[in-house]
């Protein structure tokens, strides 16, 4: 019968997190318990009951301590029968760590039950060093090997080990933040197997007796052992050396250190009556399973020097001492040591630690990759990989990195400036929450695992254990989850980055960059002036600050990225400025050396184009978009328009207005030209991303112009404006140095006074030329309205009607032709429309053009060779006159337009390509010379483009300095030394296409 007393009792225990309060009000009513508990009438304030909430398992924390009561109270020692209850029932930190203990681990329980005297260890443990864990193991099995009584050596060893575990586990479980003493403890646990190994070693010798003298055998730790931070439960890694002892030969002393060896890993691995350590594990070995157990230390470094692998020498990184012979022990780490710190200037080192990263993925059973603590994505490989990667490679030059612990090396990375502080950071905290994750699970049984469990009471233990007490089991899970996605995103940017292949595939005296070896090495590489990059490299790197330090780590790399362009002194002059730039500023140098390729892309940006870097000068901040996913892809003109149109709009006056939004305008050229020197851009994608840029600069200072203009008159603009692009920009086919050259048109609202219209319009205008061709943060768009009616002689503005007028009476064959192009690009869009309207009958003439104007036009094509070309110039090299140049190309697509377009709609483009791609289709041009001309126009094209970028001044004919032909192929990204073939390749098209020219303009 169910009293009302144990009911209200058994809601308090359900309320204080037991999971079966039924079974623990029973277990608290135990007999072993009487002298524990005070009073069960209700839940005591300071009693048991409430003690075990604080622990990750209430329930099995009773259960354990009523069973530890029930083993002392059976065992002959009275005094400790009292210490458990007084314990028990009084309180402290003594009865904290024990029910911690009980409440985290079965197996821990089930051992203090078999040994209730280990309690005594359980609550007087402390942090001990190496020496004393060594001791306390080594002298009870010795003596228990020389005193032939009471329990075997081995069961002593796996007693006296798990006493001492008993301890550790104390020491971790009583901290309320374990992530704060995981490192000690993880310190602690390989301690504690470097002294079983010790204690291993010696029992062996005592074991095999007399012939044991025969060898000195040195006992290795490797990986997490060696590394001190090992967990509760794992195969522990070891290499075996040894050598002759005095007296002794080699293969004696090899054959009697194979038995000690082999002694030794049984003594650790084997299950006895007392149970097992772990498994000793010598597959780190020269060749693995299928080599020796037991090697000398010549023969070790042998091994290394010829036939070793890259995982091996990462490796050898733990590589420690642990046991046997410290002089062997010592010979041997000096003879494997060097090999470490310079396995990372073997060929294809990175890409191998890569892929052996890769590997340990893919080995991961596809049942467990979703649970996996240690080898899945996010988890503890992840970090250590990371850690020990960037170790090989910056650890050949720097001292301080030379850690065999993940956590000391991380530090040590972010202090020395080769991972961000707050990347380091999070690291850190992620890989003692890991750690955590892996103690507390190994913990509850005491079974080698590394996967989050699945059970209910699992995962609800396991949370609590962590300080989850909502929902415990969700909460632990939502946080390792949030955790390991943390930690993949870093190692995937920090593991991957470009920037370690290359710096591994330096010499050590090109990473130190000593002044002697990097005057050497920068004229080695091809700088023209290496005493003065010299200069910008001790600017750059000079002193103790962390803005230097993380230069000192760019730098080597970048070097041979500037020389792999033609002109690396203006690269690293430049990468000086921007730095001197935004070297303060937080994100910058983080950028270069975490964000992908961004080093490499920026090095070979400023080495490659003049232009770019002066853009970049300008506006270093751009430097982000390097960094950044579709960080250089251009954007569309209506968000550049909106860009620019909040900016100006945020201005007092017209001119600020327009240079705020020009300095977007050079952000978004910058955009542009990394793409472009990337190969990102088509020449056709690269026009329209051009002339869009041009549009929106030009719509918003349009806009700005007539707010400015109603804003000092007081009242609205009597007519509506228009701006028509004509040329390159009317096909969207503007290069870097074009101009824009346009038509302005304007029509009168309702009711207003056409030369009042007129006056306001050319006002507007005129203002609108002046604010565009101010100096400002972009290159200047230079406005050119000489394409309009009279010319330079006509009016700047006409009205619509006008345009009527004149195009009726007075218009030209040649004023059509311009028509062509003629594309509305900024202002009113009725507007346009009428205005489109107007000027198709006149630019697709019905009948096409007669013999006459045919004549004409060529007679102007003519003249305009004779003429235009410039004084000195090359015919056969100019890239717009000259012969198979742009000119030639345009004209005999336009004048296929005029003769054809009325008949065929699809000859109706802006886009000189477009009309010639139109006029094969056609079979108005044959398929050869429309081929011959569309090469000759894209390869000048582009020259004209790359000549540009790369000079940042406008290229009009071939160069004819070696350096600028270089210069131009780099841009192209085709191979070094081949600026020499540009001319011929040049000249070659050009002349196809200029006979080309001669059958299209010429024929028919």
């Amino acid at each position: 019968m169910v009293t009302s007393r144990s009911e209200s009792v058994l809601a308090g225990l359900a309320r204080l997190g037991f999971d079966d309060p039924r079974r623990a009000l029973g277990l608290l009513e135990d007999r072993v318990l009487e002298a524990v508990i005070r009073s069960r009438e209700a839940i005591e304030d300071d009693g048991l009951a409430r003690a075990l909430v604080d622990t990750a398992d209430p329930d099995q924390a009773l259960l354990g301590a009523v069973r530890l009561a029930e083993a002392a109270g059976a065992a002959p020692d009275e005094d400790l029968s009292e210490l458990i209850v007084d314990t028990l029932r009084d309180g402290g930190a003594g009865r904290r760590r024990l029910l911690r203990v009980m409440g985290s681990s079965v197996a821990l329980t089930d051992h203090l039950v078999a040994h209730p005297s280990h309690v005594r260890d359980l609550l007087a443990a402390t942090w001990i060093d190496v020496e004393d864990r060594t001791a306390r193991l080594t002298a009870p099995v010795l003596a228990a090997q020389a005193g032939h009584t009471g329990p075997a050596a081995e069961d002593v060893l796996r007693i006296e080990y798990r006493r001492q575990l008993v301890g550790i586990a104390a020491l971790d479980l009583e901290s309320d933040i374990p992530t704060d003493v995981v490192h000690r403890v993880a310190a602690a646990l390989a301690d504690l197997a470097q002294a079983a190994l010790g204690a291993a070693h010696d029992l062996a010798v005592a074991m095999l007796g007399a012939r044991s003298g025969a060898t000195r055998l040195a006992v290795i730790a490797m990986g997490k052992t060696g590394g001190r931070e090992l967990n509760y439960i794992s195969d522990v890694d070891v290499i075996f050396a040894c050598e002759p002892a005095e007296g002794h030969d080699e293969a004696e002393a090899l054959a009697v250190g194979g038995d000690l060896a082999t002694s030794i890993m049984r003594l650790c691995s084997a299950v006895t009556p007392a149970g097992s350590l772990w498994q000793v594990d010598p597959a780190l070995r020269p060749e693995g399973k299928q080599g020796p157990l037991v090697r000398t230390v010549v023969s070790h470094r042998t091994y290394y020097e010829r036939w070793a692998k890259t995982w091996e020498f990462q490796a050898l990184l733990k590589a420690r001492f642990v046991a046997g012979d410290a002089g062997v022990g010592h010979d041997y780490l000096e003879a494997v040591r060097p090999f470490v710190w310079t396995a990372a200037g073997r060929d294809n080192f990175v890409a191998d630690a890569q892929a052996m990263r890769r590997r340990v993925e893919d080995h991961v059973p596809p049942a467990e990759a979703d649970r996996q603590i240690k080898l899945g994505k996010g988890g503890l490989r992840d970090v250590e990989f990371s850690v020990q990667l960037l170790q090989l490679v910056h650890g050949r030059t720097d001292d301080s990195l030379r850690s065999g612990s993940t956590l000391p090396a991380l530090e040590a990375l972010s202090r020395g400036g080769y991972v961000g502080r707050e990347d380091a950071a999070a690291l850190a905290t992620a890989y003692r929450l890991l750690r955590t994750l892996e103690h507390r699970i190994q913990l509850q049984r005491m079974r080698r695992t590394h996967l989050m469990p699945t059970g209910a009471a699992d995962l609800r233990r396991l949370g609590r254990a962590l300080g989850h007490r909502t929902d415990p089991g969700a909460q632990v899970v939502k946080q390792w989850k949030a955790t390991a996605r943390e930690v993949r995103h870093l190692h995937e940017r920090i593991f991957y980055r470009p920037l370690l292949a290359a710096v591994a595939r330096l010499s050590e005296s090109d990473v130190r960059l000593t002044p002697e070896a990097a005057q050497a090495r920068l004229t080695a590489l091809g700088f023209r002036d290496p005493k003065g990059a010299f200069r910008h490299l001790q600017a750059l790197t000079e002193g103790v600050s962390r803005r230097a330090a993380i230069q000192r780590h760019l730098l080597p790399a970048m070097l041979s990225w500037f020389a792999d362009e033609a002109d690396p002194d203006a690269g690293l002059l430049a990468f000086r400025k921007i730095s001197d730039e935004l070297g303060s500023t937080h994100w910058y140098l983080r950028l270069l050396r975490d964000e992908g390729s961004a080093a490499e892309r920026l090095a070979h940006v400023l080495g490659r184009s003049r232009f770019a870097a002066d853009l970049l000068e300008q506006a270093p901040e751009s430097v982000q978009f390097l960094g950044e996913s579709g960080g250089v892809q251009p954007r569309s003109r209506a968000e550049i328009f909106q860009r620019m149109q909040s900016a100006a709009r945020r201005q007092e006056s017209l001119d600020d207005a327009v240079l705020a939004a020009r300095r977007i305008r050079r952000t978004e050229l910058f955009r542009i030209a990394v793409a472009d020197l990337e190969g990102k851009l088509t020449l056709h994608a690269l026009g329209v991303a051009l002339s869009d840029l041009a549009e929106a600069l030009m719509e918003v200072a349009l806009d700005a112009t007539i707010r400015a203009h109603e804003l000092r008159t007081g009242q609205d603009l009597t007519t509506r404006l228009l701006v028509v692009g004509m040329g390159r920009l009317g096909g969207r086919e503007i290069g870097y140095g074009s101009d824009a050259d346009v038509l302005f048109v304007h029509e009168p609202v309702d009711g207003a006074p056409e030369q009042q219209a007129q006056d306001e319009a050319l006002e507007v205008v005129r203002e609108f030329i002046r604010v565009l061709g101010l100096s400002g943060p972009d290159p200047k768009l230079e406005v050119d309205a000489a394409l309009r009616p009279e010319g330079k002689n006509g009016p700047l503005v006409r009205s619509l009607a006008s345009y009527a007028t004149y195009y009726e009476r007075w218009s030209l064959v040649w004023e059509a032709q311009a028509l062509l192009r003629a594309r509305p690009v900024a202002g009113d869009a009725e507007l346009a429309a009428r205005w489109v309207a107007l000027v198709d009958p006149i630019r697709w003439p019905e009948g096409g053009l007669d013999a006459g104007q045919v004549r004409e036009i060529r007679t102007l094509k003519a003249r305009m060779e004779a003429e235009r070309l410039p004084r000195g110039a090359d015919r056969k090299t100019h890239f717009k006159l000259g012969h198979g140049g742009l000119s030639d190309v345009e004209w005999s697509a336009q004048l296929i337009q005029l003769r054809h377009a009325h008949a065929h709609p699809d000859l109706r483009t802006t886009s000189t390509l477009g009309a010639l791609e139109a006029a094969a289709r056609l079979d108005l041009v044959s398929a050869q010379d429309a081929a011959e001309l569309r090469s000759a126009w894209t390869l000048a094209s582009r020259l004209r483009n790359a000549g540009l970028l790369n000079r940042g001044r406008p290229l009009d004919a071939l160069p004819s300095d070696v350096r600028d032909a270089e210069g131009i192929v780099r841009v192209l990204r085709r191979p070094a030394g081949t600026g020499q073939e540009l001319e011929e390749e040049y000249r070659r098209v050009t002349r196809h296409a200029r006979a080309a020219y001669d059958r299209v303009f010429f024929g028919g």
